[in-house]
């Protein structure tokens, strides 16, 4: 007769077998080797359970997409009642859900200013609109990106995300992106010339690293784009939702963009939604051409009564005030493990819950992940750099559990430390 143990283990090993089949073998092999083969079972706040039943605190949150926790009661009741009278609509027709959550998005945008809203499924369909909205209104065609950004993996958005790696197997792309370093006005202020539609950027390079640009570099973006006739988009994807202490990270420096794209954790990790939020005078692009652009499950019924009920749970719980209190335990764990590991930890940057820890070489980026592991936290190395990781929990963590990741942190440290003294 079989354990549970073996059980547990000869299911999960089908499972990977069957991915890696069925979906993609090489995915199975990296993140087996990093410790990140888990079968996600129970999902509960800001935890997810394996299905052997050992739980970890999730610090990759699908880079930002349970901001409100896993299976939040909340959202789930708010798509149980609407499917009692909704489905997901029709795209081309009207509903009373779309047009509650286009207008509570206009209210909470930066400064009331981006009244008008275009819904997608996800971020990468929303980044492409926003660039055909661009280049439509504008009647120009050159799109400026950043080094190291992510915009996602579709037409538009890819030809500008900041990785050859992701480009190269597509050549040739769409014509006229140009990219430049991040945090570098004088880059941007060369780059941009009388054919310039936009400049698309993240407030914070998440798949980049968790980099965040000097205070001074987004007003004088705006100031650049304004000079230049340019707009300016903000993809506030990962960025958004309360992550960085204020419901968008743009407000920490009171800048307004032209178009803003959020997506992520506005689904509540319940039911896919994204938008691209823009000011009402690009929608002179849109009353000449009112079928330019559709996504038959963008903005779906469904997804705009979870969306709605994720934006009173962020606001009613003051997540925003919630992260900067928990931010700062991190803050104050985190500058000693700087002094106490220094071969392990280089740096860290961090604004609100996004972290991103800067280890001393790109071994420790998958080492760290295979040690937190042990340890019951997940924690993913960066795509673009091995030697940094994300720590990104959901808001709803409480302060036990920020020091539950922080003594994983630190035991997952003294290990590796301890292994390099004995090597």
């Amino acid at each position: 007769m079989k354990t549970k143990k073996s059980s547990d283990d000869g299911l999960r090993d089908q499972i990977l077998k069957d991915f890696a089949r069925h979906i993609n073998p090489s995915r199975v092999r990296i993140l087996k080797s990093a410790g990140l083969d888990l079968i996600e079972d129970k999902r509960e706040g800001p935890y997810v359970w394996d299905i052997s039943g050992k739980r970890y605190i999730d610090c990759m949150t699908g880079a930002g997409s349970f901001n409100v926790g896993r299976r939040n009661p909340r959202i789930i009741q708010a798509l149980k009642n609407a499917l009692e009278h909704y489905d997901i609509g029709g795209f081309l027709f009207f509903s009373e859900l779309k047009v509650s959550l286009a207008k509570r998005l206009a209210s909470i945008s930066p400064g009331r200013a981006l009244s008008c809203v275009t819904y997608g499924c996800g971020g990468g369909e929303v980044n492409d609109f926003a660039i055909k909205l661009a280049r439509g209104y504008t009647l120009k065609t050159k799109v400026i990106s950043a080094e190291m950004g992510y915009h996602g993996h579709t037409g538009f958005a890819l030809s500008g995300i900041g990785r050859d790696s992701y480009q190269k197997p597509f050549q040739p792309l769409m014509p006229a992106f140009e990219r430049v370093p991040f945090g570098d006005l004088g880059a941007l202020e060369k780059a941009i010339d009388d054919t310039t539609a936009c400049v698309i950027l993240e407030p914070i390079q998440g798949e980049g690293g968790i980099i965040i640009p000097p205070r001074e570099y987004f007003p004088g973006v705006r100031k650049l784009c304004t000079q230049k006739n340019v707009l300016l988009i903000a993809d506030e994807i990962q960025t958004g939702w309360g992550r960085t202490g204020k419901m968008f990270a743009l407000e920490h420096e009171g800048v307004i963009p032209d178009i803003m794209t959020v997506g992520k954790s506005l689904s509540g990790g319940i039911y896919p939604i994204a938008a691209a939020m823009y000011k009402e005078e690009l929608q002179d692009f849109l009353f000449a051409n009112p079928f330019i652009h559709f996504s038959t499950f963008g903005g779906a019924d469904l997804g705009c009564a979870v969306a709605l009920e994720v934006i009173d749970f962020i606001e009613e719980n003051d997540l925003c005030a919630h992260v900067q209190k928990m931010g700062e335990i991190f803050e104050n764990r985190l500058s000693g493990l700087l002094s106490k590991y220094p071969q392990i930890l280089k740096e860290y940057r961090r604004r609100g819950l996004m972290i991103g820890l800067q280890y001393a070489n790109e071994t420790l980026g998958p080492r760290m992940s295979l040690e937190l592991s042990r340890n019951g936290v997940i924690g993913v190395f960066s795509g673009n750099n091995p030697s940094v990781m994300r720590i990104m929990p959901s808001l709803v963590i409480q302060q036990q559990d920020a020091e539950f990741i922080l003594d994983a942190l630190e035991k997952s440290m003294k290990t590796l430390s301890q292994g390099a003294q004995n090597g």
